[in-house]
């Protein structure tokens, strides 16, 4: 007993704790127990300042050939686009409304794989994929932005199908050039409204490890998933987003070409229905592959996230959807080839112009 009261008059006056007996003793050592707890998991809470992206590291050698066909991809993408927003900019003669949007579709498509494509072909030399917190952020946010956008712009460029075919003594009226400006800026604000909303939701969330993200950029799945707390909520409100964001314009389209192809059908001539439907073809075809790919990873619970899988369907939507925009959306319509002679001034080398 003298020995306690010596122990404990010397850890009194060391100023670590005081008590009286060893009650209060047993009381006080539980108590320091839980306050280091709380400040240790609270460090934990806040541990995580940046993520890595392991992107393809599991393939190996072959990272080499992926940044090679990445990377001429990528050229692709951008001086297709590039050159389309040249020509409808410089050429007067496509200053209307399909052109025009045609033109937004290149700006949002470049800003869209400018996000996503540069970090991961870095990435694909690099061992160190790490991405800061905030950069996580700011890529999410700008990729589910033009990403969205892209979304919606589609079901406008639909209903400006429809007005064409089905309504062409009162087109100028239906799409005016405030019109087509207004319907621009609204699918640029809802965009970026949803990816404000999906990314806070994201974002809000405690991470406290581990930090690899088993994806080639900040996707919202697989970073979800990183979240040390109960995501139920965040995922449900995430899920409703997608649903709206995608099926709302998927609907929007199916509705107007389902108008299109019954006017269609009334047109007499072979010839008229063939031209009809050849200035849709292209649209359809974009439509289908980007908007499959999109539901087949956004359409379904977080907890469904398959990495080499999605991954690969992934790619699909933005690397190949972005492609087809030049190649075969705007590339292959003659009206852009001519003005792309003639802003280039190369008509003299074609043959029909000898």
């Amino acid at each position: 007993m003298q020995c306690l009261k010596l122990q404990l008059q010397q850890n009194s006056k060391s100023g670590l704790y005081s008590w009286q007996n060893g009650r209060q003793l047993v009381r006080s050592n539980i108590n320091v127990t839980i306050n280091i707890g709380e400040q240790v998991n609270q460090t934990n809470f806040s541990s995580v300042t940046e993520f890595l992206l392991l992107g393809f590291s599991n393939f190996g050698e072959i990272q080499l050939v992926f940044f090679a066909v990445f990377l001429c991809l990528y050229l692709i993408i951008l001086s297709g686009n590039i050159t389309i927003f040249t020509v409808i900019n410089l050429d007067h003669s496509l200053h209307i409304p399909m052109y025009f949007f045609l033109g937004i579709l290149s700006i949002s498509e470049t800003g869209y794989t400018f996000v996503i494509l540069p970090k991961m072909l870095i990435n694909l030399l690099s061992l160190l994929r790490t991405i800061s917190f905030v950069n996580c952020d700011t890529q999410m946010f700008f990729f589910l932005g033009f990403a969205v956008t892209n979304c919606i712009l589609f079901s406008v460029m639909g209903y400006d199908r429809y007005a064409t075919i089905c309504h062409p003594l009162r087109y100028s009226i239906l799409m005016s050039w405030q019109v087509c400006g207004e319907l621009a800026a609204t699918c640029a604000v809802i965009g970026f409204l949803f990816s404000l909303i999906g990314s806070l939701l994201v974002f809000q969330l405690p991470f406290c490890g581990p930090n690899k993200i088993n994806h080639y950029f900040c996707d919202i799945s697989p970073v979800i998933q990183l979240a040390c707390t109960d995501t139920y909520i965040n995922e449900v409100v995430i899920f409703i987003g997608g649903v709206l964001a995608l099926m709302v314009p998927l609907t929007f389209i199916f509705i107007s070409y389902g108008f299109i192809a019954h006017t269609t059908l009334k047109i007499p001539s072979a010839e008229g229905k063939q031209k009809a439907f050849s200035t849709c073809a292209s649209h359809l075809t974009v439509v289908i592959i980007h908007y499959g790919c999109a539901s087949f990873v956004y359409l379904r619970p977080s907890s469904k996230y398959s990495s080499r899988r999605d991954k690969l369907v992934t790619v699909t939507y933005t690397v190949v959807t972005p492609l087809l925009n030049p190649l075969v959306y705007s590339l292959r319509n003659k009206d852009v080839q001519m003005s792309i002679q003639k802003v280039t001034g190369r008509r003299g080398f074609y043959p029909k112009a000898l």
